[in-house]
């Protein structure tokens, strides 16, 4: 005779639905952490870009500093895109792709039009940071290209899976 006992055949099956439900819960709480955590910066940094644009309207430096405006406004969108995904998590219990492969498009994106100024600056300077920044530039292209075509592949595979924002 062995000493193990035999537990009843709805325990396991119980049990399993506890820890699962554990799991969930704590699933749940993680993504409220996120969610807060994600917002207050979103709100944080939408204020201070609407503080320093006031400030760049009123003082005539809006011109020069219309690229950080929109490096700024890119970065609060990468946010927001954050956020829907955690709340589409938080909401379905799903993992959606398409909002992490818009938040590296946008984030391409955004490097693009940070790198692309520095340009004319580089030019006059040397040689291999120029040589540098093209090759950034044709990666981020290609990289830019291949998430949109990955987008497009996405929605045409499921396009139930784009979520309608409640």
């Amino acid at each position: 005779m062995t000493g193990t006992s035999k537990a009843p055949a709805g325990f396991h099956s119980r049990l399993r639905d506890r820890v699962a439900h554990s799991f969930t819960f704590v699933e749940d709480v993680v993504y409220v952490g996120l969610g807060v955590m994600l917002a207050g910066a979103g709100v944080v940094l939408l204020v201070s870009l609407v503080m320093d644009f006031v400030r760049s309207l009123f003082g005539g430096s809006l011109p020069s500093g219309v690229i950080g405006v929109l490096d700024q406004v890119l970065l609060i969108l990468m946010i927001v895109e954050l956020l829907y995904t955690v709340q589409l998590s938080f909401r379905e219990h799903v993992l959606v792709p398409e909002p992490f492969v818009l938040v590296a498009l946008i984030a391409g994106v955004r490097r693009i039009l940070v790198v692309t100024p520095e340009l004319s600056k580089l030019v006059a300077q040397a040689d291999v940071q120029f040589r540098n920044a093209m090759i950034e530039l044709v990666i981020l292209t290609v990289m830019t290209l291949s998430l949109v075509w990955c987008l497009v592949l996405l929605r045409k595979r499921h396009p139930e899976a784009v979520a309608e924002r409640a």
